[in-house]
Parts: C-alpha cells; structure tokens; sequence
C-alpha cells in the first residue's frame, strides 16, 4: 500500500495530551506548549490534556506512561528539555519508555533546523517512537522549533503516524 493509500485510511482527528518540561516555564508564559495545542486545534485534532512538569526524569517518565496508558490518548507530544545541559533530561526519561523508536523524526528535524540555525542544530535532541499504541513526540522547549517541527513534521504526518501504530 503507497502512502498515499495510508494518509487516505488515517484519522483525520487524533487525541493529542501536551506536556511542557521545564523548571521556569508557567501556565502564563508556555508559548511553545500554547502554540502545539493552537495548532493542533486548528488542524482538527483534539487536545485531550496539558501539563507542565519541572525537568525531573522520574516524574516526567511517570507522567508519560500514566498517559500512554489512558484510552483516549494516541499521541503525547512533549516540549523543552531536549538539549545538553544538565537539566536537560526529557530525552533519557522518554528514551527508556519507548518500545519502537522513529529515528528519521529526529534526523528530519535536525536538518530541517539546520537551515535556520546552522550546525547548531545538532545540539538537538528531538526524538520519536511509540510506547505500545502512542506515539510520542519530543520536541525542543524554542517555540520556533516547535512551530517548524509542527509545520513541517507533526500536523502533515500525525493521522499517518497514529494509523500506522494501531496496526
């Protein structure tokens, strides 16, 4: 089956929990978690819940596979930290979560921010996978980078990802 033939079997609404990590960020100056859940409102998808958890990898992990585990989430996208510094640990939380994991998001990313950002761009730790029937999306906490992984990534592949996890 081409994947044109997928894209015309997915969901065209999936339900997306929203989780923003950082210690500084608050409910009033979100932007990167505000903008994922305007655009996937815009786009036809339902956000089903949002949260911000300080950059703790035993309560972020906790709070992902809590979610993972509920019925009516297919997609968990996570925000922020992504990067090296020593509080950045998202990406070693999620990581040991997940029982496939979808390298090309990542790489994808990365050069698609090289193009804004120069080699910089390789300091990213944005990944993908599934933990059972739920993708999960880990983006940087920027809220441009959120913005072009969501333009870019995200909003075009999203049913596409959610149909080909149910199989």
């Amino acid at each position: 089956m081409s994947s044109a033939e997928h894209k015309a079997q997915s969901p065209a609404r999936v339900r997306v929990f929203v989780l923003t990590v950082s210690d500084t960020r608050t409910a009033e100056t979100d932007a990167s978690g505000k903008a994922i859940a305007e655009m996937l409102t815009a786009a036809g998808h339902q956000v089903t819940g949002a949260a911000i958890e300080k950059d703790e990898p035993a309560r972020v992990a906790e709070l992902v596979r809590q979610q993972a585990a509920i019925a009516d989430v297919d997609v968990i996208i996570t925000t922020g930290g992504t990067g090296l510094s020593s509080r950045d640990s998202t990406f070693e939380a999620i990581d040991a979560l997940l029982d496939k994991k979808l390298p090309g998001f990542g790489e994808l990313f990365r050069m698609l921010s090289y193009y804004e950002l120069g080699p910089a761009a390789m300091m990213s730790r944005a990944s993908a996978g599934t933990i059972g029937k739920v993708v999960v999306l880990s983006l940087p906490g920027s809220e441009n980078a959120v913005r072009l992984a969501m333009t870019k990534l995200v909003i075009p592949e999203l049913g596409h990802l959610v149909q080909q996890t149910r199989k």
